[in-house]
């Protein structure tokens, strides 16, 4: 097995692997070796191999074996030495990664989803904003999806056109990028605003201090800061995508739930009246102002507009907690 660097400056792949296999392969890859994740290798033709290479590792081979859509190689060295060149698709497009038995363990958690409905719900109608490239499909799920723009998140419940809950999903990278550039802030901002949303991302946690391009300090200091900034948006790491999006799915279905039994409560079956309607609003002008009482009626939990008329309702339940 040989690495090479890459001669090609614009490339951000900056080695060159060869093995010797099908008259010898070559690919651009990332790194000498898959230890802490599988690298991603763009296949080039053999002629791509530069006519005097500046070689940083060589190792003698003990296997290599192609095996269906793999190639199992072997290096003949007591460290590092076992390694598998798989060749598959990701998101529609053929890709060959390079993984290692560490980085295949990591990938592939040996844990299987549970297919038992969340809260119960037999149906579940999920928004996926229509700036999602490749979205949860929610596979083997009680789950309807319709695609439409969403002020905020990437999945969400909607009662018209208010948002119930909502969850921003994010790869490490770009998780990375985003707090780098400040736009997570603004995002998380907009989550705030909502009663029920979260950000979920698809790696560990642990990935966070393995960063290379970027001090893992500034990434885990800036997250620390927005939850205590955003107390009420809960940022959770899921280890992968499929976990991820198992999460997402359990969250949604938990806050299509919830806001079923807050419903119920807020708004109990009406018992036929039996004398005229009291008057709910104050014109004496020594009761509370719509502000005041918009503001009792957040913080009990009441569900109110941030402007307009208060419903009826609201100041029923104003001036039962407040008899005087």
């Amino acid at each position: 097995m040989l690495i090479a660097r890459n001669p090609d400056p614009q490339s951000r792949l900056q080695y060159l692997l060869r093995i010797p296999i099908d008259q010898g392969l070559v690919f651009r890859t990332s790194d000498v070796w898959p230890r802490t994740k599988a690298l991603f290798c763009y296949p080039v033709p053999s002629e791509h191999w530069p006519e005097h290479p500046d070689i940083v590792e060589r190792a003698p081979i003990r296997s290599c074996t192609r095996r269906g859509a793999a190639i199992d190689l072997i290096l003949d060295r007591g460290r590092e030495n076992r390694s598998q060149i798989v060749f598959t698709t990701a998101r529609g497009r053929d890709a060959v990664f390079w993984q290692s038995p560490r980085t295949r363990k990591q990938a592939r958690p040996n844990v299987r989803t549970p297919t038992a409905r969340a809260a119960g719900l037999t149906d579940l109608t999920i928004v996926i904003d229509t700036h999602e490239r490749y979205p949860y499909r929610f596979t083997g799920q009680q789950v309807h999806t319709v695609s439409a723009a969403l002020p905020c998140g990437d999945y969400a419940l909607r009662a018209g056109d208010r948002l119930l809950a909502s969850v921003e999903r994010k790869s490490l990278p770009d998780l990375v990028s985003s707090l780098t550039n400040g736009k997570l802030r603004f995002a998380l901002a907009e989550l705030a605003a909502l009663p029920r949303a979260a950000v979920v991302i698809e790696d560990r946690y642990s990935a966070v201090f393995k960063l290379e391009r970027v001090r893992p300090a500034v990434v885990a200091d800036a997250l620390a800061e927005l939850q205590i900034r955003y107390p009420t948006v809960p940022i959770v790491f899921c280890e992968n995508r499929k976990l991820a999006e198992e999460w997402t799915y359990r969250y949604l279905a938990a806050a299509r739930h919830w806001c079923d039994i807050e419903d119920t409560d807020h708004h109990p079956t009406p018992s036929p009246p039996t004398q005229a309607p009291t008057v709910v609003s104050d014109t004496t002008g020594t009761g509370p102002s719509s502000a005041e009482v918009r503001a009792w009626a957040r913080a009990t939990g009441l569900d109110v507009p941030a402007r307009g008329r208060l419903h009826p309702r609201i100041w029923d339940a104003w001036h039962t907690a407040h008899p005087e």
